[in-house]
């Protein structure tokens, strides 16, 4: 099953859900935790214009393994920030 992260940038078509006959496109703002079939689930997602501009929010209820991931976030390790050398004390 595809892992769905908030930010992930989707194409929901037929092969997620039939009511989905003309694609659009979101941004996953959660996954739902909420219980359902086997190989489905609930997504908050923003639905994308033309532009890339949110125009709505939905709730949908999809099978992961048929949406069309464009772009994933990318997870940055938080770590160490590095001072310049004006900062650095004795």
């Amino acid at each position: 099953m595809t892992t769905l992260r908030a930010g992930d940038l989707i194409e929901v078509t037929r092969a997620a859900s039939v009511q989905f006959v003309k694609p659009i496109r979101c941004r996953v703002i959660r996954v739902l935790d909420w219980i359902t079939y086997d190989g489905w689930c609930w997504l908050d997602v923003y639905q994308l214009d033309d532009k890339g501009e949110a125009v709505a929010r939905r709730s949908i209820f999809v099978r992961p393994a048929g949406l069309v991931v464009h772009r994933r976030i990318a997870t940055v390790p938080v770590g160490r920030q590095r001072r310049s050398g004006s900062d650095v004390r004795p």
